[in-house]
């Protein structure tokens, strides 16, 4: 028995190599099952899911593959593969990802999160809302994982001034190292983590006897206290992430895998995702505020009306206090804070009105089809690297005896490069990559074939299958593989539905973003779960109704407002003319009735 658990730990402890030797193996017999080309596209394809799934390779680099598998099995030369890694889509990403560095960089985001947690008051229900309103709106311009890293010291601050050490105490340093371990675990790049800033307010106005007088009720409401603060930073930062295009990865494939399969498709911009997605993520964190903070907030019918006790009310006086004291150490604000502000809204403003669709956008004073949300964002962004950090001054020039030092930008290209977590821009590529060689291998047309039995399912039910699949599966896989490996199946099932393709492809695309049950579903996950304040059935409460809820609201987005935002009551000419290039024939001898379009 001793000799079998061995071999079983050495197995274990080798699964990456193995994974990666014999996953080839046991996917080979596909290259036979289908037509020569489609079957070499779907063995990479497929290959590609079980390195992304296992992470036998790291997530970039399993992104590259295509780059060497397509030439070589003949699916697409390199000179079709390699410029899908540097469309414009990624080039949006990158100047999201530019402005977030610069944001940081001048601590910007923390003022604003102090900011709204000194106005939404300190009742602890009312502090997890400040928490999730704070860390979804950082999440649609920072990545989910900085937000996440960034709020957890604060809540843990406040819980500090709150309850005291002795509540499930951990060592800061340790928890420090945690957090960090759990973000690199997840492939994704390590932000700054601002423990160290905040470790001064671990014993300050926390008396011992306080938590010695306490009732075993008054224990079980703090222990729930904690567990609804440190839960809804990542549930918010995954849902915060959805409202913009460049918030998280999955949206922006989306929009190059439209642009791949539907070159004549330009429904889907920055104006156009954000007035679809921003009512949605309002709603899903009104809910699920409600639903953590009667889980675990201390809310209840009853509470409202119920007096306080002065051990409550003193302790929430002390968090109120932690938190003006941390606004006020930030100092009056920098003029580099003033100036990354006023380029932030600039960069949020122009993307959005460039084109709305709702009314002609600036766009429309230029050459149609040349400017796109890539052009926006990098021209804002290139402002930082030469913008003054400074305020400039005249009396500088006629001051002989002042320092003739250059200014500091307000980014370094240093900063830049060494923040930027540039793997993703090679995922995005990745996924860019495969879904060309699957519109060029036939490998599209072939799964259309394969959807047939499908296309009298009526398109409502479809939506909600096709999410809470997706809501599942990405709980165990890396939202950003998961949509890469969906959408060029649902982009079929919508035509032979023939349905908007938009219809199925929005919700598969959020739904991937739906991951709360699991430590190991999302980096924010991870990040909540190694303060050791949380247990994996604290997670799966709270997160399998998030996960209903969420599937729920977005079925019911995409069903109302969503269908006059994307015209998804019509099957659009630019749907009907791949169908005619790709899958038409095959359709006219499966269902005759399909040849009136």
């Amino acid at each position: 028995m001793a000799a079998l658990a061995t071999v079983a730990k050495k197995v274990w402890s080798a699964r990456r190599l193995l994974v990666l030797l014999f996953a080839p193996l046991a996917l080979l017999p596909v290259v036979f099952a289908l037509p020569p080309k489609e079957g070499r596209c779907l063995f990479v394809i497929l290959l590609m899911a079980v390195y992304w799934c296992t992470e036998a390779l790291p997530l970039s680099v399993t992104a590259l593959l295509p780059i060497v598998l397509f030439p070589f099995l003949g699916i697409l030369p390199s000179s079709r593969v390699c410029p899908q890694y540097f469309l414009d889509t990624n080039f949006l990403f990158l100047s999201g990802l530019i402005m977030a560095t610069a944001i940081e960089e001048w601590n910007l985001h923390r003022r604003i999160a102090l900011k709204v947690l000194m106005l939404v008051g300190v009742q602890p229900a009312w502090l997890i809302l400040g928490m999730m309103v704070t860390t979804s709106f950082l999440s649609m311009w920072l990545s989910n994982t900085a937000s996440t890293a960034m709020m957890l010291p604060i809540a843990s601050a406040i819980l500090k001034s709150l309850f005291g050490q002795k509540e499930a105490r951990k060592d800061l340093s340790w928890e420090s190292e945690e957090n960090a371990a759990a973000v690199r675990t997840n492939g994704l790049h390590t932000v700054p983590t601002e423990m160290q800033s905040l470790a001064s307010t671990e014993d300050k106005d926390c008396p011992e006897e306080m938590e010695a007088s306490c009732s075993k009720k008054e224990e079980e409401y703090r222990r729930n206290i904690w567990k609804g603060f440190l839960i809804s930073i990542p549930y918010s930062a995954s849902i915060g992430g959805t409202a913009t295009l460049t918030g998280t990865p999955p949206n922006l494939i989306l929009l190059g895998q439209l642009k791949s399969f539907f070159p004549e498709c330009d429904v889907v911009n920055f104006g156009s995702w954000f007035i679809f997605a921003f009512p949605l993520m309002l709603l899903f964190l009104l809910v699920g505020w409600l639903w953590i903070s009667f889980l675990y907030g201390g809310m209840t019918l009853r509470g409202w009306r119920k007096k306080k006790s002065e051990i409550r009310a003193d302790a929430e006086e002390r968090a109120g206090a932690v938190i003006r004291e941390e606004f006020q150490n930030l100092g009056p604000i920098k003029f580099a804070e003033q100036a990354v502000f006023i380029l932030f809204c600039m960069f949020a403003i122009l993307l959005f009105s460039r084109d709305p669709k709702f009314i002609p956008g600036w766009a429309n004073f230029f050459t149609p089809g040349f400017l796109s949300d890539a052009v926006t964002g990098v021209a804002i962004v290139t402002i930082l690297f030469f913008f003054p950090s400074q305020r400039p001054s005249i009396k500088w020039w006629f001051d002989f005896k002042a320092p003739n030092t250059e200014t500091k930008p307000l980014l370094t290209w240093k900063k830049a490069q060494d923040t930027v977590p540039w793997n993703i821009i090679l995922l995005l590529g990745g996924g860019f990559a495969m879904a060309k060689g699957c519109e060029e291998s036939g490998l599209s047309a072939w799964i259309s074939n394969q959807l047939h039995p499908l296309e009298n399912m009526p398109p409502v039910l479809a939506v909600l299958l096709i999410t809470s699949v997706i809501a599942f599966f990405t709980e165990f896989a890396s939202n950003t593989a998961t949509v890469i490996i969906f959408l060029p199946v649902l982009s079929e099932l919508a035509i032979r539905l023939r349905v908007h393709p938009l219809y199925l492809m929005i919700p598969g695309t959020v739904g991937c973003s739906y991951a709360f049950m699991l430590p190991v579903s999302t980096p924010p996950n991870s990040i909540a779960f190694a303060s050791g304040h949380l247990l994996v059935k604290d997670m799966v409460r709270a997160g399998f109704l998030m996960n209903l809820m969420g599937v729920l609201l977005l079925n019911l987005a995409i069903n109302t407002w969503a269908q006059t935002i994307f015209q998804l009551g019509t099957f659009p000419d630019w749907a009907h003319n791949h169908s005619a290039s790709v899958t038409a024939p095959s359709f006219t001898l499966a269902n005759g009735t399909l040849r009136t379009f």
